[in-house]
Order: C-alpha cells, then sequence, then structure tokens
C-alpha cells in the first residue's frame, strides 16, 4: 500500500461540496480502477487535504486516472471549490506533499 497526501487551497464553506462530489464518485467503480483502497479529506482554514491509500504506486494510479472520463469530469466538477496550492501546478503530482519522515511500531 502506498500514502499520498495532497495539498491544495479550499474556501472553508467549500467542504460539504467537495464532499459530496466525492461521495457521488466514491460510490462508482472508478476508485477502484485507479487503486484507491482508503480516501480521507481534511480542512485546515484555506487548505484542503486528501490523504489516500493506493494499492499501487501513485504516480501508476494517477495513469491511470488521467485515462478515465470519470476521473476528468469529477475534477472539472471540483474546480469551483479547489484551487491549486502551488501557481505553477500541472498535473497531481504537482499538489502531492513529500513524507519526510514515518514511523510504525515494530510488531510484538
Amino acid at each position: 500500500m502506498q500514502q499520498t497526501m495532497i495539498i491544495a487551497k479550499m474556501a472553508p464553506t467549500s467542504a460539504e461540496d467537495v464532499a459530496e462530489v466525492f461521495a457521488r464518485y466514491d460510490a462508482t467503480s472508478m476508485p477502484h480502477e485507479i487503486g484507491v483502497q482508503r480516501r480521507s479529506l481534511y480542512q485546515f482554514h484555506g487548505l484542503y487535504v486528501h490523504l489516500i491509500d493506493f494499492s499501487r504506486p501513485s504516480s501508476e494510479a494517477m495513469q491511470v486516472a488521467q485515462k478515465l472520463p470519470e476521473f476528468r469530469q469529477m475534477s472539472d466538477e471540483l474546480k469551483p471549490f479547489i484551487e491549486a496550492y502551488d501557481p505553477n501546478w500541472r498535473s497531481p503530482a504537482d499538489a502531492m506533499a513529500r513524507r519526510f519522515y514515518h514511523w510504525t511500531p515494530e510488531a510484538r
């Protein structure tokens, strides 16, 4: 499993609208086709934080996603609510946070 975090800008009043868009598409086969195992959406002031667990490398998952009409449609529906954090954003990879520390307890 690979975990990825996407950071963007979102008005605090848009959380419900964004959740509705994701709920609608998560009820389809789209997440399974991409390899999404779990998704959590967070907001912090004007930030949108999207934590995703993939069953494959995120770069591979994004390649699959870009080919799906449903993914492109969902992205279009999210545009009024979510804005790129980095003005030089070109693809979802440009919004992915880099993990620099991780800890997991040893099995006992």
